[in-house]
């Protein structure tokens, strides 16, 4: 039986620039063909994506064209990133929020296979304030925390129903750039439509709490307790005897929550997902810390704390132990593109002149990254390969 991994990076990039771009040269093939292969002929303009970005979020629409820029510029890179009408995708998690005295926590387990999640932690300042979280679609967020310390995460709402919305991922982006309260981001969710079903929980530093499904193409309900697994209400959900929805609802309703404890429940069956090689194992458990502004992140048996204020760049490999099964993938994310074990040497992307990429682009004249790259990268001369050959040839 094989291993089963998947190699979580922790990477802090104030604003977009080399290091999102390099994670975007190597993941976006593999979302470039989910994104084709799913949305067919029915995928949205770019002058209609904007469009609705500009109308529902315009606070993220100059994000959202340097994004474009930095992946090449394309129609169909512009419409893949505004996630507005996006191809189906589905997933599995647990989450609560829970406060008591001065303490609040926001917990989730997030339920998938490990081919299919980014294992990417991204502290940026994209807007001009501290966000931190998990990422998704290259800019979204799973869940996260900013410098107020609203924190928030979702789940699957159970239906693969779909509207006219955006990807949730992109509204939690969204919420967290914009949004200091737990009322401010309940503002947002019931402003901005979501394009499928989904549940999100959010805490913040005074210690509000909530819990909110999101219906296809808008609409809001608020729930009464800050508990979200996978499905809505008492209605259907997808194949619930597989993902337990409505067993790891009831545990979390039965639960005394206190903030303490609660990330050691989700560490813990039936909130903890073993089952790896039917693409539904528990890939990691973020607990978040409204207050400190912090993160605590487990991943199989490794564990990062970081924070906004101290928030270091680091790689692990999470091991879940062998695959008993051959993976059947519950969702319709791409598999992620291949993982090396080596840290990125981000610095090569530093070499690239971004004002030339801009007035290229300007001028309708851009190309791809790769090729800005393999310009600005010495070469060797003379058919020496020799490091010292390099360091020569850049020499005036």
């Amino acid at each position: 039986m094989s291993a089963t991994t998947l190699t979580f990076d922790a990477v802090d990039e104030a604003s977009p620039g080399p290091k999102w771009a390099a994670r975007w040269a190597r993941s976006w093939p593999a979302y470039e063909t989910w994104f084709v292969a799913r949305s067919g002929g029915a995928s949205p303009s770019r002058a209609e994506c904007e469009a609705a970005l500009a109308h529902y979020m315009p606070e993220l629409a100059p994000l959202h064209r340097r994004l474009t820029l930095l992946a090449g510029g394309s129609d169909r890179a512009a419409r893949f990133l505004s996630t507005w009408r996006p191809p189906v995708y589905l997933g599995g998690c647990s989450i609560a929020a829970a406060a008591r005295g001065e303490t609040v926590r926001l917990v989730r387990n997030y339920d998938l296979s490990p081919e299919l999640n980014e294992g990417l932690l991204l502290r940026s300042e994209w807007t001009g304030r501290a966000v931190m979280g998990m990422v998704e679609f290259l800019w979204g967020l799973s869940d996260g925390i900013n410098d107020a310390g609203l924190s928030v995460a979702l789940a699957y709402g159970g239906r693969a129903e779909t509207g006219r919305g955006f990807g949730v991922t992109t509204i939690l982006r969204y919420v967290l750039e914009t949004c200091d309260t737990v009322e401010a981001a309940l503002a947002v969710l019931r402003r901005v439509p979501s394009h499928m079903a989904y549940n999100v929980v959010l805490a913040d530093a005074a210690g509000r709490t909530a819990s909110v499904e999101l219906h296809p193409g808008g609409g809001a309900r608020i729930m009464p307790q800050a508990i979200a697994t996978n499905h809505q209400g008492a209605g259907q959900a997808d194949r619930p005897q597989f993902t337990r929805t409505f067993e790891r609802h009831a545990h979390l309703k039965r639960l005394r929550r206190d903030p303490r404890k609660l990330r050691r429940a989700f560490l813990r069956p039936p909130l903890r997902q073993d089952r790896y090689g039917e693409g539904f194992g528990t890939l990691f458990t973020a607990e978040y810390d409204p207050k400190a502004r912090a993160l605590s992140l487990t991943m199989g048996d490794a564990q990062w704390d970081q924070s906004l204020e101290r928030f270091s760049e680091r790689r692990e490999v999470a091991d879940y132990g062998p695959a008993r099964a051959p993976a059947q993938a519950i969702g319709h994310l791409p598999a992620a593109p291949h993982r090396d074990h080596h840290v990125p040497d981000w610095r090569a992307w530093t070499r690239i002149d971004w004002n030339e990429v801009a007035r290229d682009y300007a001028a309708g004249q851009g190309r791809t990254m790769e090729a800005y790259l393999a310009a600005a990268t010495p070469r060797p001369c003379c058919g020496d390969n020799s490091a010292a050959s390099v360091m020569r040839s850049s020499e005036p």
